[in-house]
């Protein structure tokens, strides 16, 4: 069945419709018609079962016939990522939301290369979001992480975030196994993780040093240097075995 994404502002019981993005894509690229049922989900967890009443190529009617609600993972990841060059960081916005992160944040490292003004770091903002958005419809994520506006290591932790947990890839002798820090959680796991993943060559000594400073400690993704994309895969996927378990 066909999933489609209506925001919650729109998400009302009495009547509900596609927006023209989702709209052309019923009818002008699926060729979807009055009768027809297709999955709706808003991105905080509500999912319906629809009948489509009108079909119209900028706005689709549709009547909710079945609704259920997704419980959220039991913590709350996020990932703040050095932005690599190319594509990569869209591959990396498509597997965290696969695996399950809650927040995407880009950070503009020192040794990034990509650089961008304000308006630069809200349009890749808004493409990044439609990559997590196209990401949740096609794995049957009804949870939408939240990506955040692309900035620097310093903005990022000036937000003053709060984690029960924060953690930083690291190549540094001090790094330990993510397994003996959750250790010491002893059966309690924390509810809201930071990962951060830096930059083909890693974090400068000054990024790292704030980052320590603001409560990360370094852990060893093991005795091979990974990509970064492949390194904040690796981090996800490690955090998703071990923290949502249960769910």
């Amino acid at each position: 069945m066909h999933r489609f994404y209506i925001p919650p502002s729109s998400w009302k019981a009495e009547r509900l419709a596609l927006d023209m993005a989702e709209s052309h894509h019923a009818v002008g690229v699926l060729r979807l018609t009055e009768g027809e049922r297709i999955a709706i989900f808003d991105g905080q967890g509500n999912e319906a079962t629809a009948e489509i009443l009108a079909a119209k190529n900028n706005r689709v009617e549709l009547r909710k016939i079945a609704q259920s609600k997704s419980a959220p993972l039991a913590c709350r990841l996020t990932l703040a990522q050095a932005v690599p060059k190319g594509k990569n960081m869209e591959l990396i916005v498509e597997k965290a939301t696969e695996l399950g992160a809650a927040v995407i944040a880009p950070l503009l490292s020192e040794r990034t290369v990509v650089r961008c003004d304000a308006e630069e770091a809200a349009a890749k903002k808004q493409k990044w979001q439609r990559v997590a958005l196209e990401a949740a419809k096609q794995c049957g994520q009804n949870w939408l992480p939240e990506v955040q506006t692309p900035a620097t290591v310093k903005t990022f932790f000036g937000a003053n975030p709060k984690f029960d947990l924060m953690l930083i890839a690291s190549l540094q002798p001090d790094a330990r196994p993510l397994k003996s820090i959750l250790a010491e959680f002893g059966g309690a796991h924390p509810q809201n993780v930071l990962i951060l993943v830096g930059p083909e060559g890693d974090f400068t000594p000054a990024e790292m040093n704030l980052a320590k400073a603001a409560g990360c400690r370094p852990i060893s993704l093991g005795p091979i240097i990974l990509r970064t994309e492949t390194a904040a895969i690796y981090c996800l996927s490690v955090l998703a075995h071990e923290l949502f378990s249960g769910t």
